[in-house]
């Protein structure tokens, strides 16, 4: 059977060998991708930042800093199953609306059922992003205290300035506070993420190469990383 789409998953915890059985536990799911495990939640900042990351299995209890804490300082961060070793941490998780809460040693019954509930929450966003199932088209961005209701066919690029965007479209530029990261699972099919600090509308290309794409007077290089994607789109 082919597997139509794959969510991306990161598992942080500080113990390599509970990594190591969380990984085992998601080699039976095909239609989950291990991207990379982390013993410090530090090191998985980048890969948040860089990556649609779909679903993140934290720990709590680990030097340095929570879990709890560390979820708490993500401005969008992705589904969370949170693994632990602890009971008392549960009305936490779950306030930070947590898909689950599991307690160590994970048995896979107990597993299958959090991944379960993960894929009731995560089919409607993938059914709500398919246009024959009525995708809009168009996004609504704050800024400047107003909502601004913008038409995908009219934004050219949008860039990442730290904490905050920069979309640019036909006739303005507007700064929201948002991640890339988090704007690219709003937007339709149209765009693709060339650079961890550009996302781009195919529509829009004028000139394009193996490493950089133009549109109009602005010239994007592709980053490294996103190489093979790109060019798989643009021919």
């Amino acid at each position: 059977m082919t597997v139509k789409h794959k969510y991306k998953c990161i598992i942080i915890d500080d113990e390599p060998i509970a990594i190591k059985v969380i990984q085992e536990h998601l080699e039976k799911f095909e239609n989950i991708e291990v991207l990379n495990g982390f013993t410090k939640a530090i090191d998985a900042i980048e890969i948040l930042n860089t990556e649609n990351i779909d679903l993140l299995f934290l720990d709590i209890n680990m030097p340095g800093i929570s879990g709890i804490e560390f979820l708490k300082s993500l401005s969008n961060p992705p589904k969370v199953i949170f693994t632990t070793a602890y009971r008392n941490f549960a009305v936490d998780a779950f306030e930070l609306d947590a898909i689950d809460y599991l307690v160590k040693p994970i048995s896979f019954e107990r597993f299958l059922k959090a991944i379960n509930k993960f894929l009731s929450h995560a089919k409607p966003k993938q059914e709500s992003g398919n246009k024959s199932n009525g995708q809009k088209d168009y996004i609504v961005l704050k800024a400047d205290k107003k909502n601004y209701k913008i038409k995908f066919s009219e934004i050219l690029f949008i860039e990442s300035l730290d904490n905050y965007i920069k979309v640019h479209t036909t006739d303005f530029s507007i700064i929201c506070y948002e991640s890339l990261t988090a704007i690219e699972k709003e937007l339709s099919e149209d765009f693709i993420r060339i650079h961890r600090s550009y996302i781009i509308n195919l529509t829009k290309i004028d000139v394009f190469t193996s490493s950089y794409v133009e549109i109009g007077e602005r010239k994007f290089t592709i980053g490294r990383n996103y190489k093979e994607d790109v060019a798989k789109r643009l021919n």
